[in-house]
């Protein structure tokens, strides 16, 4: 079974049509959706609709950090820009839709395989899995075999083996990774809707189960289209330049 990994789609309609469209292509059966679907982006209402018909289909889906500011308030950890768009999406919102993100779980888990926005350790505090150390206290924190997470928005593969010893590496796109249950695994897919590691097309990850081989995609959108709605909506500036820098 192919299962696709999407996280931080951050209200970027164009962005996340292009991976749903890529990944259906690739013959994707199932989906796990880490979070962050809206926030920064100008299509809130679209992601959103569409992350609750495939939750209703059978999708997983699991509660981000933006999608609880956007239910309860932003907090004062958020810098202007977000807490601006949170209170901007809060608007964008009606009941029903804003009923969804607050049912939103901080974590699922399905058979060998464990999802959450930002990590295993504390899943509602939102502490991001910056490094090698950070993923080994995450894959500490369960005995599942392969982690999902988003929140930080590079794709990143980190892995234990069973004798402790820990290693990571940036992944190229396209190409099939094995990774065998031996070993336990953290998959950072890398961010739907606001790449942040220099290149504007969007991210995500997806796993053969039968085949156990995990493949990183790149997907390049619209994105010149995506920052001319931030635009339009008077959201900050910055949001729309930091889509074509992918920073």
């Amino acid at each position: 079974m192919k299962c696709a990994f999407v996280t931080d789609l951050h209200a970027n309609r164009e962005a996340v049509e292009a991976v749903f469209d890529h990944a259906r292509d690739q013959g994707v059966e199932r989906w796990v959706l880490l979070g962050d679907f809206v926030g920064y982006g100008a299509d809130p209402t679209w992601v959103v609709d569409q992350v609750r018909e495939m939750v209703r289909e059978g999708a997983i889906a699991v509660l981000g950090n933006h999608d609880q500011a956007v239910v309860r308030g932003a907090g004062p950890q958020m810098r202007p820009d977000a807490r601006y768009v949170v209170d901007w999406t809060r608007s964008q919102l009606d009941a029903s839709q804003l009923g969804f993100l607050a049912s939103l779980p901080l974590t699922q888990r399905q058979g060998d395989q464990f999802y959450a926005h930002a990590n295993a350790w504390a899943p509602g505090a939102w502490e991001y899995i910056g490094g090698r150390s950070d993923a080994v206290r995450s894959l500490r924190a369960t005995d599942c075999r392969y982690s999902f997470c988003g929140h930080s928005h590079e794709p990143r593969l980190f892995h234990v083996s069973s004798t402790g010893k820990a290693g990571d590496f940036i992944p190229t796109p396209g190409v099939a990774i094995p990774v065998p249950p031996h070993r336990q695994w953290l998959v950072i897919p890398g961010s739907a809707g606001q790449p942040r590691d220099g290149n504007p097309a969007a991210c995500y990850a997806m796993l053969d189960e039968d085949q156990a081989l995990l493949t990183f995609h790149r997907v390049p959108y619209d994105h010149e289209s995506a920052g001319a709605k931030i635009l339009a909506a008077k959201l900050p500036q910055r949001l729309a330049s930091r889509l074509e820098q992918g920073q």
